[in-house]
């Protein structure tokens, strides 16, 4: 079982896709998959990993879209561009824009392994990509697992708390099911899965979000949960 780096692999060609997975987990890698922008994009800043490997054209956000959004939200990320466009002035872009390497297709796996093994060791010594992010009068430091609150005070989240808390973040205020939270934040069937599960990581986020003036999670009876980030009144 591959036990190295985690690298994202963000590329709608389902063979192209496959086989950079099959080599890369060969290699010794861990590897997390998107098939298109949209699912690329979401993947790209929420989850862990060390490289990402970014095609250009593909359905939804476009390779330099999520390059740049890596860029903003994730400063420091190690990023390859994958591209049959292999045009001067899109090498020089995606450079430009922040990425490490830019591998131009058709490529040999010795070609793209070799690339990433020297991405991998030149940003090795680089600080890990920030991953901060201000909800109302709180700080949550997502990398560390950290919440910020008022008067100094800092509470320390599981991993489960948070990612459950930016998961909420990221939906802006809208009102989150039980249901999407276990499939697609956990991974579970929540047809197989006890709703208590995810009422104990509530009740215990909640508590932790207590002292905050502004920043609340609230329960919308029969339809699930909401974290608000403004005053009340």
């Amino acid at each position: 079982m591959p036990t190295g780096p985690v690298i994202l692999v963000i590329e709608d060609d389902p063979a192209i896709r496959g086989g950079i997975v099959d080599v890369l987990e060969y290699a010794g890698y861990q590897t997390l998959e998107a098939a298109d922008g949209h699912t690329g994009m979401q993947t790209a800043l929420k989850a862990d990993y060390r490289l990402a490997l970014l095609d250009i054209v593909m359905p939804g956000p476009s390779g330099f879209d999520i390059l740049a959004a890596i860029r903003r939200h994730r400063p420091g990320q190690a990023v390859i561009i994958l591209s049959a466009r292999g045009e001067e002035h899109d090498r020089v872009r995606g450079l430009a824009d922040g990425a490490d390497d830019y591998v131009v297709k058709p490529f040999s796996m010795k070609e793209l392994l070799a690339r990433v093994d020297a991405v991998l060791r030149r940003t090795c010594e680089r600080p890990a990509p920030a991953d901060t992010r201000a909800l109302g009068d709180l700080t949550v430091d997502f990398q560390a697992r950290h919440l910020h609150l008022p008067g100094g005070i800092r509470e320390e989240l599981s991993e489960r708390e948070a990612s459950l808390l930016r998961y909420l973040a990221d939906a802006a205020g809208r009102v989150v099911s039980r249901e999407e939270i276990l499939r697609n934040l956990w991974h579970l069937d929540p047809h197989r899965t006890e709703t208590r599960t995810i009422d104990m990581h509530v009740m215990h986020l909640r508590n932790k979000l207590a002292r905050s003036a502004t920043a609340r999670l609230t329960t919308v009876r029969g339809k699930g949960y909401q974290l608000l980030t403004e005053p009340c009144g």
